[in-house]
């Protein structure tokens, strides 16, 4: 059963305390869609320039990605993020961002795309992400992700798409942000009222955060002492989540938590490498093992 994500396709410019790459494949949907292939087919709607490298493209198709969906816009540019990483490695400084082609993204889903009932709104405009969910009537399970800057300045169209999610998947400075509180179990609390059936907060090193109807729990982050870039960790979190629940075809409380797990554990590889780099390297087998390691981790 085909997974569907709408999201960035990008090229990024990242900087670290020791070295820089220009011309990274990046991207919410592109770092989503890679993580979720090791579990299910995807399908990816998304938009780049005639500078878009057909590397990349050939890169998405042989992981069984159909990107039918990828827009190629004559004579535009791609999406292109540049920033920088504080030596922390968790704090981060956007340097530049060109939206170019993205800018003026409006999703037209292909015919085959719209009988999807597995769907990932990536991070976008949140009216452009309504608009996906009109053309896709048949769907189970609609979960998205949102940023500080639709929050601070476009809060009426995020609220209304709130109230149109299964799920949301948000960072715990967004989550405070989005609800004026500082206590996150506070706020993800409040998000549910907002909407979402289940709401998760991504904490980066610590882990993340469960919300649902009849439970609240706390998974840690697998812990991995070589970060390299954590650029497009969370988008491998919930690619890793989505995958996993599309491909076993269930949503109850027991698949969600596994589902959870397996999202930590692909987000972990992805630090290991600029880009999608390590996630390239990787197969569903290494993906098990460090699963089986996380397990045992966690029984006490």
């Amino acid at each position: 059963m085909p997974l569907l994500v709408v999201g960035s396709v990008a090229i990024d410019n990242v900087q670290t305390p020791v070295e820089r790459r220009d011309n990274v494949l990046g991207g919410s949907a592109t770092h989503f869609s890679i993580a979720a292939s090791f579990f299910t087919g995807v399908r990816l709607v998304g938009v780049v320039g005639d500078d878009w490298p057909e590397q990349h493209t050939r890169l998405l198709n042989g992981r069984g990605i159909d990107t039918s969906g990828l827009q190629i816009v004559p004579g535009g540019k791609t999406f292109t993020w540049t920033g920088r990483y504080e030596p922390n490695m968790n704090d981060r400084e956007t340097l530049d961002v060109q939206l170019n082609v993205f800018g003026e993204f409006d999703p037209k889903l292909p015919e085959s795309y719209r009988q999807a009932k597995y769907v990932f709104l990536a991070n976008g405009v949140p009216a452009v992400q309504s608009k996906v969910l009109e053309q896709v009537p048949g769907r189970r399970l609609v979960v998205a992700d949102t940023m500080d800057l639709w929050i601070n300045i476009m809060r009426d169209d995020l609220d209304a798409l709130l109230k149109n999610l299964d799920g949301l998947v948000l960072n715990d400075s967004e989550a405070k942000l989005l609800t004026g509180t500082e206590n996150l179990v506070a706020a993800g609390r409040a998000v549910q009222r907002m909407g979402p059936k289940f709401v998760v907060i991504k904490k980066g090193e610590h882990g993340a955060m469960f919300f649902g109807e009849h439970e609240t729990y706390v998974m840690p982050a697998y812990p991995t002492d070589r970060v390299v870039d954590p650029t497009g960790a969370g988008d491998t979190f919930a690619g890793g989540m989505m995958g996993y629940l599309t491909e076993q075809d269930s949503f109850d409380a027991e698949t969600l938590k596994t589902a959870m797990a397996y999202g930590i554990v692909a987000a972990s590889f992805n630090v290991e490498g600029f880009g999608t780099e390590r996630m390239q390297q990787i197969s569903r087998e290494d993906i098990e093992k460090r699963m089986s390691e996380y397990r045992k981790m966690l029984s006490f």
